[in-house]
């Protein structure tokens, strides 16, 4: 069954899956590492293991599979399938099991492993325990060309695969039926894609003239609605997980922007476009209500947060042509003109706070490079402060903490397997600590190209924002204050470490290869005394 399994996954077009280490998946892990075409990682953790599986499914687009043991080794799966749920992510889980007679027994590492995900995965099914009769073959290549078809459309998909014995090598020449899949190595049964279909779109038949696009966290076809924005002459406003900072239409100040109550009023858009899921800047979700609006998602999941969309559908209808001249559009690329001046006049008056590193790193990176965001404080300075620059990419399905480093790992050995070049990570420092395990890479394993930034400000920065900042104990309850010794840290799992106190230092620091960690130490309550003076030195060039 596991060789028979892991050949129908090669056929789909399955080339990376993760493993942590089991007696009872022993079959599956064997039979994977021996699959041409498939390369095998190893990690220890299966919660690292399944966020490893995610970063490289983010990047590549293509499933991966996680393979676990029976217990609390699936359990341990449930945040990265989460995450992959929700933001669209194409993760298959093997998790192996005891035989079902054993469950309701007693017997050692055994718990109901049937549908564990819930909801959070669009496809489920458990495998028979396998059985010498005529069939067989056929049903497990079956089952596995329907998880990879859901998994390869954004869901995740799970096997339950119980085995009697944890066999470490199945039987096979002298199974009842030949094992062999379809000839030509073509996948047992071939799912097409979805045809497009050209839906109308009444409210865009004549595009408003004050019109925004809005564009969020996994937003489907990019360039086609920076196309339809450019080509009607409305503004770009990209989170930073969105990717379309790079258009001549892109308003990378925004946050700013709108944060000023006159400059807003006159730049209210009469209509807005979203695509993908957005909810960084409150000033900005704050338009929807007042704002007829409509949003593109092809997703199962309800992509409508602020409840007001007229209309949600799956694609643009296709730009208008010749482009339109627009008066709105240079009201805002003044504006952001001046934003920007005052905002980097600003950030270069001080050294390295977490402000300026956010800039500095998207324009350090450049366009070509990769960069993970931690979910916290990071991606909020990288859309208060970034410009254009390389691709982003965040947890932001479920905008966790854990297992950061897992996913910056898995993205950088996905993208570097394809020719991609340098990846880069900004994390805080509790999210590092939280998933210091995705540092531990095996002297086997495949080790990429990565430098992760952690900011070190003694605890979680995005509390010392907060109203409840002034509580007695706050940094105890929220800020969960450490002393963590990062060079240690580094040099336990085999990472070069460079600490890094000037703006100066910073370009050095990024340049090399391996796995590299560079520590930025900054102060949490300066940091968000920083971002106020910011703010206002903005919004005074923007009202002078």
């Amino acid at each position: 069954m596991a060789r028979v399994i892991a050949d129908e996954l090669a056929r789909g077009g399955m080339s990376e899956a993760v493993v942590a280490p089991g007696s009872r998946s022993a079959a599956l892990a064997i039979a994977l590492d021996r699959q041409p075409g498939i390369r095998v990682h190893v990690r220890i953790d299966e919660r690292s293991a399944g966020f490893l599986a995610l970063g490289m499914a983010k990047v590549s687009g293509v499933p991966v599979a996680v393979v676990c043991t029976s217990g609390t080794a699936v359990a341990n799966l449930h945040p990265a399938v989460l995450e992959a749920a929700y933001s669209g992510v194409p993760l298959m889980v093997l998790s192996a099991d005891r035989p079902p007679e054993l469950r309701g027994t007693g017997v050692n590492q055994t718990v109901d492993q049937g549908k564990l995900f819930g909801e959070a995965v669009g496809f489920y099914a458990e495998l028979a325990v396998p059985d010498m009769r005529i069939g067989m073959v056929a049903y497990w290549r079956s089952v596995v060309s329907r998880g990879l078809a859901v998994a390869a459309q954004g869901h995740p998909a799970h096997l339950n695969i119980p085995f009697r014995v944890p066999v470490a090598v199945e039987q096979g020449d002298d199974w009842i039926e030949p094992l062999d899949g379809r000839t030509g190595g073509a996948p047992w049964t071939v799912v097409g894609p979805t045809a497009a279909v050209e839906v109308p779109v009444p409210e865009l038949d004549d595009p408003p003239e004050r019109g925004l696009l809005v564009v969020g966290d996994s937003a489907p076809d990019v360039p086609a609605a920076v196309a339809f924005a450019e080509a009607v002459g409305w503004p770009v406003l990209s989170e930073p997980t969105g990717n379309a900072r790079n258009s001549p239409n892109a308003v990378t100040t925004y946050a700013h922007l709108l944060a000023v109550q006159e400059l807003a009023a006159e730049l209210k858009p009469e209509f807005i476009v979203t695509v993908g899921r957005v909810g960084l800047v409150r000033q900005l979700l704050a338009l929807y209500p007042t704002v007829p609006n409509l949003v593109v998602s092809a997703a199962s999941r309800w992509p409508d947060p602020t409840r007001t969309a007229l209309r949600v559908t799956p694609s643009l209808p296709a730009p208008p042509h010749p482009p339109r001249a627009s008066a709105w559009l240079e009201t805002w690329l003044k504006a952001e003109t001046v934003a920007r001046r005052a905002l980097d006049q600003a950030l270069d008056r001080d050294e390295l706070t977490e402000l300026r590193l956010a800039r500095d790193l998207v324009a350090l990176a450049g366009p070509d490079a990769l960069l993970f965001t931690g979910s916290s404080l990071p991606i909020r300075h990288l859309d208060a402060a970034g410009g254009p620059g390389p691709r982003i990419v965040g947890n932001r399905g479920v905008s966790g903490i854990d297992g950061c480093v897992s996913t910056a790992v898995g993205m950088a050995l996905a993208h570097q397997a394809r020719g991609g070049g340098r990846v880069f990570a900004l994390l805080g420092d509790l999210t590092l600590v939280h998933d210091q395990n995705g540092l531990v890479i095996g002297p086997d394993e495949a080790r990429p190209d990565l430098t992760v930034v952690v900011v070190n400000n003694g605890g979680g920065g995005i509390f010392a924002t907060m109203s409840y900042a002034r509580v007695p104990a706050s940094d105890r309850l929220f800020g969960a204050v450490h002393t963590v010794d990062f060079a240690h840290m580094a040099a336990m799992s085999g990472w070069r470490h460079q600490r890094v106190s000037r703006a100066a230092e910073l370009a050095d620091a990024l340049t090399g290869r391996s796995t590299r960690l560079v520590e930025v130490v900054t102060d949490r309550t300066a940091t968000a005394a920083h971002l106020h003076s910011v703010r206002a030195a903005v919004a005074a060039a923007l009202t002078c």
